[in-house]
């Protein structure tokens, strides 16, 4: 896949203005939040449950064969996106150590709530799997 963020643009912070994928098969992820194998969410923060919401996403994209560096596109959904940004370095920490430098086109949307009552963020996304 190549990772396209124009010189004349902003230069992106966390995402890739846009990636193209030139081989592979398409995997479509649905959304994850912070649910534990118990259909509890953990996680008292946003950090938290990003992680834990991040973690569900890979383990999933492994079993469709997807790595890491596969994903394409992630929306995530946050309840107070003010939370989001004010710990956009902590979620960046996370970031690195799950998956690496590799940054897929993505977006953050505020919502006032998710499926699951007590979740702050869930993440679903796009992989190609090459």
């Amino acid at each position: 896949m190549e990772r396209i963020n124009p010189p004349h643009l902003a230069p992106p912070t966390g995402f890739s203005h846009a990636v193209r994928a030139t081989a592979g098969t398409m995997v479509f992820l649905a959304g994850q939040t912070a649910l534990d194998g118990s259909g509890r969410i953990v996680g008292d923060g946003i950090v938290e449950q990003f992680e834990r919401a991040l973690t569900n996403l890979l383990e999933v994209a492994a079993a469709a064969g997807a790595r890491p560096s596969d994903l394409a596109k992630l929306t995530v959904f946050a309840v107070d996106v003010a939370d989001y940004r004010r710990r956009a370095r902590d979620l960046g920490a996370v970031w690195k150590r799950l998956v690496g430098s590799d940054y897929p086109a993505m977006a953050v949307i505020g919502t006032t709530r998710l499926w699951d009552e007590t979740a702050l963020v869930e993440i679903e996304g796009i992989a190609v799997v090459r």
